[in-house]
């Protein structure tokens, strides 16, 4: 199992961030969702926590190039994002599942992953092999011939995964993954998360503490658009105590971090 480790251990030391922001400005729609957001991660497991409507959305859009920045600085694998510059050689290095994704309900687990293999660019002769490995990654080896109309959610959830993993990212950017998996499915997701988190970046936004402290190296709280807290899950159950609310150490810790935030932000 992959141990707890600092921001500095998990810091790229000859290469840019994997994604950089600075100051960071993103809307969503009229309303300005992320706000003067500074942020770096390298490679490893990043877990994104917050409480609605503390941009996480919105922040991960952005990072898939989804959304245009509004102001601020973004970088990408070493490429500046914003205006009107070609982002494809970007998006080559990017997984994203969102919280919503569309298919076409008539294909197969197998199609539309190839199919967003397709989308991605990826070399003709490559896409077979990585289609194939994505679906057994995600456990959806048995329903790779079965039409995405027929899955249950879980098994939607799953489909979406492998499309986001099947051009092995550089960035993996994950909104909510683990809705509709089953408790097993869970600690299964939680192997998958180390093992892609060993060479590539990946920020995972969910409301379940208790899955970034299982299977994260590194935690990022944000509130109202901005970046509260960034540290190790170790870090995150340090700040709490008995006193504050939630049933676990690390709950204890997001609700302590929170807390403080809110009575510094009233003065």
């Amino acid at each position: 199992m992959m141990r707890a480790v600092s921001a500095a251990e998990t810091a790229p030391t000859t290469r840019a961030w994997a994604v950089e922001a600075e100051g960071l400005r993103v809307r969503a729609g009229r309303h300005l969702a992320v706000d003067g957001l500074d942020l770096s991660l390298g490679p490893g497991v990043h877990g994104l926590l917050g409480p609605n409507g503390a941009g996480k959305t919105t922040l991960m859009r952005a990072l898939a190039t989804v959304l245009r920045p509004a102001g601020g600085r973004l970088a990408l694998l070493g490429h500046e994002v914003g205006g009107r510059g070609d982002l494809r050689e970007v998006r080559r290095g990017l997984g994203y599942l969102p919280q919503q994704f569309g298919f076409y309900p008539r294909f197969t687990v197998r199609e539309f992953v190839e199919y967003m293999a397709w989308l991605k660019e990826m070399p003709k002769a490559a896409v077979p092999d990585a289609v194939q490995r994505a679906i057994d990654r995600v456990g959806l080896t048995a329903k790779a011939d079965a039409r995405m109309k027929t899955l249950s959610g879980g098994m939607l959830r799953r489909a979406g995964i492998a499309q986001a993993v099947v051009n092995d990212p550089a960035v993996l950017l994950l909104d909510e993954p683990t809705v509709g998996l089953d408790p097993e499915q869970r600690l299964d997701f939680r192997e998958l998360l180390r093992d892609l988190g060993t060479d590539s970046c990946v920020l995972v936004s969910t409301h379940l503490v208790e899955d970034v402290v299982a299977a994260c190296s590194a935690v990022v709280l944000m509130h109202e658009g901005k970046l509260v807290h960034q540290g190790t899950p170790a870090s995150l159950v340090e700040a709490g105590g008995d006193g504050h609310a939630g049933d676990s150490p690390a709950e204890r810790g997001y609700s302590a971090i929170l807390r403080r935030h809110r009575a510094e932000a009233a003065r």
